[in-house]
């Protein structure tokens, strides 16, 4: 079976999570450190390739009200640079909280703020996918 990639887009890093190929868990892949939206979807294409990914799932933020904002509206034009230079399905996840989820659980495992700054993105791509594999293993 072919893996998942999951990430968490953000203003200057986005963390990426990749699921194993039993498509269970999911694990912390890279923080590709770029606010560019073009120089993120060029890495995340070569992920694609490499990793023989077949769905990429973005987070989506959502307001706690559940309507979409202006992060929301960053991701809808971020992924619509990504699908054409990938050759599989790119779908949203409900991302609410993961960030907070991801520097409670840094936390919880004795990390220091300034030392999880690179490896919260990831975690929060991790909780994202694992949400997401969870659903679809339901």
């Amino acid at each position: 079976m072919k893996q998942i990639l999951g990430l968490d887009l953000g203003k200057a890093r986005t963390g990426v999570a990749l699921s194993d190929e039993l498509r269970m868990l999911a694990h912390p892949l890279e923080t590709i450190e770029s606010s560019s939206a073009e120089t993120v979807a060029r890495r995340i294409q070569k992920i694609v390739a490499e990793r023989n990914v077949d769905c990429v799932v973005v987070g989506l933020p959502r307001q706690m009200n559940g309507a979409l904002g202006l992060a929301a509206e960053n991701t809808q034009h971020f992924i619509e640079k990504l699908r054409p230079l990938v050759s599989c399905e790119v779908v949203t996840w409900d991302e609410r909280l993961s960030t907070v989820a991801a520097e409670r659980a840094l936390r919880e495992a004795g990390k220091k703020t300034r030392e999880t700054r690179g490896i919260r993105d990831q975690v929060a791509a991790q909780i994202i996918l694992q949400s997401y594999l969870d659903r679809l293993n339901a």
